[in-house]
This record gives structure tokens, C-alpha cells and sequence, in this order.
């Protein structure tokens, strides 16, 4: 059992359905069909989507920086088990290696029901990152939906919880949920 003080989160792919809103922006605003989550098998895009390269750059940008209409949603089952998590232990530490914050904190305080000191984002600019974050805050476990992080983190002492996704399904040595059900197994109330 994880106790909630020691967990962390990561936000894209974890808690916010980001590739869902990436295919939506890439439906409506160019007229891309055809390509399902389930496509999305590789962390970056370029190798294994049929999209230009340039109109990758321009979504992903949107998505930083909030320039987009469709809403981002989060994962199922993400806002009530955080929720609970918040009302034990506070405040509930996001690392993510968003460049910027931009405006997920807003996202994240619309979503949860807790108070803005409740809630903590860390960005770090690349993946690499995350693991000196969560070292410096006594973070013993790390949801994260990207391999390359976990392989780093386990390195540094983390121990990573995979989060499963189209684009993280190779032979690994980590503990793996697919569901937010499955976190809140894990989590000692």
C-alpha cells in the first residue's frame, strides 16, 4: 500500500486525456480523420502518426499554451480518486515536463474540488527532469504514462507506476495500473 504522501502524479496521459484532445484539434481544426487513440503508439507523434510535422508542432502548442475550443478531458475516474487523495494528504504534487505551466493549474482547479492550496505543479521543461523534483520532495512513487521516465526514475530510487497507454505497451519491469480504480487500490486510505 502506497501511502498518499509519498505519491505523485504525472498530468498528460495520467490524469488529463491530452491525446484525446490532440486528435479532436487535429479533426476539427484540420480536417484529420481517420487516426484513433489506439494509433498513437509511440511517445513521439512524428514516428508513428501520418500527420505533417508541422501541424504535430502546432497542435502540441495549442495544447500548452490553451489555444484550443474542444475541452480537455480528464481521464475516467481521475477527479474523484485525486479528490479523495486531497482530502488525506495535501497538497498533491503534479511534476510535469510541460515547458510552462500555462493553463493547466486552472484546469486542474476546475476539476478538483479542493482548495488551490490542495494542489501543486511542478514543470520541468523535459522528462529528465522530473526525477530531481520528486527526490527533493521525499516522493517515493510516480505515476507516469512515458517508459523513458520510468526507466529514469527507477535509476534514481522512484519507484514508477505505469500508467497503461497505446504508446507504453512494450516488456517492462514496472508495476502497471489501467485505471484509476487500480490507483486507488494502491493508495492506503
Amino acid at each position: 500500500m502506497i501511502d498518499p504522501s509519498f505519491v505523485a502524479f504525472d498530468i498528460d496521459g495520467v490524469f488529463a486525456d491530452t491525446m484525446t484532445l490532440f486528435l479532436d484539434i487535429a479533426r476539427y481544426r484540420y480536417n484529420i480523420d481517420g487516426i484513433r487513440y489506439e494509433d498513437i503508439t509511440c511517445y513521439s507523434l512524428e514516428q508513428c502518426l501520418d500527420i505533417d510535422k508541422n501541424i504535430i508542432e502546432e497542435i502540441v502548442k495549442s495544447l500548452l499554451d490553451g489555444s484550443y475550443t474542444e475541452p480537455l478531458k480528464p481521464i475516467e475516474g481521475a477527479p474523484e480518486v485525486l479528490t479523495r487523495i486531497g482530502r488525506r494528504h495535501s497538497p498533491i504534487l503534479f511534476v510535469t515536463a510541460r515547458p510552462y505551466l500555462g493553463p493547466i493549474y486552472d484546469w486542474i482547479a476546475d476539476i478538483l474540488p479542493l482548495d488551490s492550496g490542495s494542489i501543486e505543479i511542478v514543470t520541468t521543461g523535459t522528462f529528465q527532469g522530473k526525477a530531481d523534483v520528486l527526490l527533493s520532495r521525499g516522493i517515493s512513487y510516480f505515476v507516469e504514462d512515458r517508459l523513458d521516465t520510468c526507466y529514469l526514475l527507477r535509476e534514481t530510487g522512484v519507484v514508477p507506476v505505469l500508467f497503461k497507454q497505446p504508446w507504453n505497451r512494450e516488456n517492462h519491469p514496472f508495476m502497471e495500473v489501467g485505471s484509476w480504480n487500480e490507483i486507488e487500490s494502491l493508495i492506503k486510505f
